[in-house]
């Protein structure tokens, strides 16, 4: 088959995670944020590993966590048999802040670099955040407000990243914390490494 059948943002399909996802989707992950293929990733920033299998496990065991991944099949779309490959994937987790009001957290969000700067990152950000909307409205606090709050967290020192996020609609919203240089999710190349947080009201 033409993998150009995979450039057809029509033809972008997600589905929930599974446990037999984890190896593929910790290759995917490991690939995107940690070896220098695609402009997403963080690699003269950060060494070691992005994540492990287990951490994916009890990502996708966790009732309040919502991973979908968008598998690779045999004739780049839904009706294909899949190939076992993960082309994107992308995480949603419900939170509830300090004032008990719900927001989403948007994660472990990854596309194959092969596929980078063809919409399907796009695509896949598009049907989490309409997800995530919909699950916060249909909590009663949300829908009397009408409004969805979505979240993510970048690294600081990458301005192409955030100019990305911007143009869909995220702003800083002044939180930021360092880096955890605890080994669990790499090891940071520089000490003034930060992870800013990102938000985007959806009414």
């Amino acid at each position: 088959m033409n993998d150009e059948n995979y450039l057809d943002r029509e033809s972008v399909f997600l589905r929930q995670a599974q446990a037999d996802d984890i190896s593929a989707l910790e290759q995917l992950l490991n690939r995107c944020y940690r070896e220098t293929a695609g402009w997403t990733n963080e690699a003269d920033l950060i060494g070691g590993i992005r994540t492990t299998s287990a951490e994916l496990a009890a990502v996708i065991n966790d009732p309040n966590h919502y991973y979908f991944v968008y598998p690779k099949t045999t004739t780049g779309d839904r009706d294909g048999e899949e190939t076992g490959e993960i082309l994107g994937c992308i995480a949603v987790d419900i939170k509830t802040d300090a004032d008990s009001n719900n927001k989403a957290y948007i994660g472990m969000f990854a596309v194959d670099p092969e596929l980078q700067g063809h919409g399907v990152g796009n695509v896949i950000l598009q049907a989490a955040e309409t997800f995530a909307t919909r699950h916060l409205q249909s909590d009663g606090q949300a829908a009397a407000k009408n409004t969805a709050r979505l979240t993510m967290s970048i690294l600081s020192h990458r301005p192409e990243l955030l100019a990305y996020y911007q143009r869909r609609g995220y702003e800083l919203n002044g939180n930021k914390m360092p880096f955890p240089n605890d080994g669990n999710n790499g090891e940071p190349k520089r000490e003034d490494l930060e992870l800013l947080e990102l938000e985007k009201m959806v009414h």
